[in-house]
């Protein structure tokens, strides 16, 4: 994408088209590589980038870290919605302390109430923070 960022959306299809071991993919492959292109040139351009940088920040990770910090994202993605939002706030607030900080707020009455699944979740993404770019603060984005 950072190559063809600068053509048309019908430009960077046929690019896509045209990148060799396109065709070697299954047709519902293929199609879902042009939908995905077309989601993503439909998206604001801030959060454009936003993913393309996480996409290009993964790919820089061993594929086992790729794999624990999916498996954590999934965990917190089967949440449903309510607990999901609630479980991504606190995991954005306990970013900010150190280590050995999270430890203890976690394990404070502050959060006795979390579910099982809420504090799995919550774990699994303490787990794989390492691993994961620092959080997105629209304060230090230039807005074009």
């Amino acid at each position: 994408m950072s190559r063809h960022g600068n053509l048309t959306p019908e430009q960077q299809q046929k690019a896509l088209q045209a990148e060799p071991g396109f065709n070697l993919y299954p047709p519902q492959t293929q199609q879902r590589l042009l939908d995905r292109l077309a989601q993503l040139n439909a998206m604001p351009p801030e959060k454009r980038q936003r993913l393309l940088e996480h996409n290009e920040w993964m790919e820089h990770l061993t594929p086992p870290q790729r794999q624990q910090v999916r498996a954590a994202l999934k965990q917190l993605l089967d949440l449903p919605p309510d607990q999901r939002r609630y479980v991504d706030r606190t995991f954005r607030g306990l970013r900010e302390l150190s280590p050995p900080q999270r430890q203890a707020v976690l394990n404070s009455e502050r959060f006795n109430h979390l579910t099982d699944a809420q504090r799995a979740s919550l774990n699994s993404l303490m787990q794989v923070e390492p691993l994961l770019p620092p959080p997105y603060d629209a304060e230090a984005t230039p807005v074009p």
